[in-house]
């Protein structure tokens, strides 16, 4: 009945030897902290960090960024293309003790296309998610998706059992400040369990030594204790007095000092991100801008803003060489990018002072710039650059720097209308950025384009790449987008982060580039 199977073999993995015996804790740090446990309530990188320790995904990106099995052993198109059909491990246990099933997931995939969940711009063609048996998922598309498995990467799977019993079977409303059992509780089938849970303080998560992959992966860390330290001064004190034993993104000022010092080691490498600046060009008149009208919507002054921005001087005083200044809004990781959208213009304060004239504001005009505080690396000091930088040609730039919980929930009210924002892209395709930073913001997709930029072409090549099975036709219909949207200014980028990971020198943890530590694959030299 069903063609093209794709049996993934799991010899690879399973060559990893596995040491389940041993008893290592980890502290882990880093800036800020998960917003919610809540595994379909937001698609944010520190929230799936967490979220991957205790939950699993069907299939996930592992050091390599290679599409791997989770709780899928097997997946492919059957003979209907409009359908995928996925093959669901058996014998796996929730930690609760519920067993795992078919039913389980398509719940979870169904849940995660509620209204509520920030993951159902991933799951935008998706009309039915069936379970077939106990042990298989057929899931209907509104049209070929060559690339819905390469969605799933951190769409978590929940126990229908837990969620029913704890009357979670939707997603919290983050936005709307909702509080539900799901938000400081987790029962997943994940490496580690959650023992407990103070957001802001500390997250304590011990092995689960009946993880199904216990005999595939090392399982060498038997205790995770996770605190979000926000001092950069604190988090470099700490793990130099060994207070700590792993920190995502350590100060850039500090990386040469933490792998110079006795017992510390950092490792680095590229990242799956991008961090930009976004405009919203749809608005009358702005609420924090003293401008007549909204200067914004002018092409001119976007062009005149991208102009004034000097990213490599932000690459060598702010971020110390971690990152890679850019022109494009995707990294190079992802399907559709070019070495010409990369290359940013030249610094140009003279034209960008013409470019504000021709748009009838010859002496600039003011706006509030809000940045979150402990979201991406060096996150406020950028703003801060950027402030001065758009200073030089007219623009009064006032900084308002924030946790990014207010941050984020902020932008998803829509109440930002000049902000920083950074973006990663799992499923290492343009499908992503389009889908959600630049198609029409109608709920299903557009979901993060606060910028009110509509455009009805880039709409229905947005739903025609999701479609799209000859890969060369596919590609091209990418390209124009990104020719539009370029030619628009929607947003303005400035790099691609670099990541620096530093840690016990002890420890065995190569950089992963979607920034996301899987705890399970950690080693030991002694």
């Amino acid at each position: 009945m069903k063609k093209n199977i794709s049996v993934i073999a799991m010899t690879a993995m399973a060559s990893i030897l596995a040491s389940a015996a041993s008893a290592e804790t980890v502290r882990w740090a880093r800036s800020g902290d998960s917003l919610t446990l809540d595994p379909h309530a937001q698609n944010e990188g520190p929230t799936h960090n967490v979220s991957h320790q205790l939950y699993d995904p069907l299939v996930y990106r592992n050091l390599d960024l290679e599409l791997t099995p989770g709780l899928a052993t097997e997946w492919g198109v059957t003979d209907d293309p409009n359908i995928w059909e996925f093959k669901i491990r058996e014998g796996v246990t929730f930690h609760e003790g519920q067993s795992l099933t078919a039913d389980d997931v398509a719940f979870s995939l169904n849940r995660a296309r509620h209204d509520n969940s920030d993951m159902k711009g991933l799951l935008s063609s998706v009309v039915d998610v069936r379970a077939v048996d106990d042990y298989t998922v057929h899931v209907e598309t509104d049209g070929p998706n060559p690339l819905l498995p390469n969605n799933l990467t951190n769409m978590f799977i929940m126990s229908r059992e837990w969620a029913e019993s704890n009357d979670v079977e939707t997603p919290q409303d983050y936005a709307g400040g909702e509080e539900t059992h799901a938000v400081r509780n987790a029962n997943g089938t994940g490496a580690f369990r959650l023992v407990s849970r103070e957001p802001d303080v500390r997250t304590v998560m011990e092995r689960n030594d009946d993880y199904w992959g216990a005999d595939i992966y090392p399982m060498e860390v038997s205790e995770i204790i996770f605190t979000p330290i926000q001092s950069q001064a604190t988090q470099v004190a700490a793990i130099l007095s060994g207070e700590i034993d792993f920190l995502m993104e350590p100060p850039v000022q500090d990386v040469e000092r933490l792998s110079q010092a006795e017992g510390i080691k950092v490792e680095t490498g590229p990242e799956n991100r991008t961090i930009f600046l976004g405009m919203h060009q749809g608005k009358d008149d702005l609420e924090y801008s003293d401008a007549e009208g909204n200067p914004f919507s002018h092409r001119e002054v976007r062009e005149a803003m991208m102009l004034a921005i000097d990213a490599d001087t932000i690459q060598r005083v702010v971020m110390r060489g971690f990152s890679d200044p850019t022109g494009a809004m995707l990294p190079p990781f992802v399907n559709g990018w070019t070495e010409e959208m990369h290359e940013r213009p030249e610094v140009d304060t003279e034209r960008a002072r013409e470019l504000l004239a021709e748009a009838g504001y010859p002496d600039g005009f003011d706006i509030t710039l809000h940045c979150p505080n402990d979201r991406y690396v060096n996150d406020e000091a950028i703003c801060q650059a950027v402030t001065g930088m758009l200073g030089q040609i007219g623009i009064t730039v006032t900084l308002d720097s924030r946790t990014r919980s207010l941050h984020f929930a902020d932008l998803q009210n829509g109440e930002l209308e000049f902000y920083m924002l950074g973006w990663g892209v799992p499923p290492l395709d343009s499908d992503y950025v389009f889908n959600f930073l630049y198609h029409t913001n109608t709920g299903d997709r557009g979901s993060w384009n606060f910028t009110g930029f509509s455009n009805e072409r880039v709409d229905e090549l947005t739903v025609g790449i999701s479609q799209e099975t000859d890969l060369e036709q596919r590609d091209e219909m990418i390209a124009e987008i990104w020719e539009i949207v370029n030619e628009d200014i929607t947003y303005l980028p400035i790099h691609n982060q670099v990541l620096a990971w530093a840690m016990r020198d002890d420890i065995e943890f190569p950089v992963q580039s979607e920034n996301t530590p899987m705890f399970k694959y950690m080693e030991f030299t002694d």
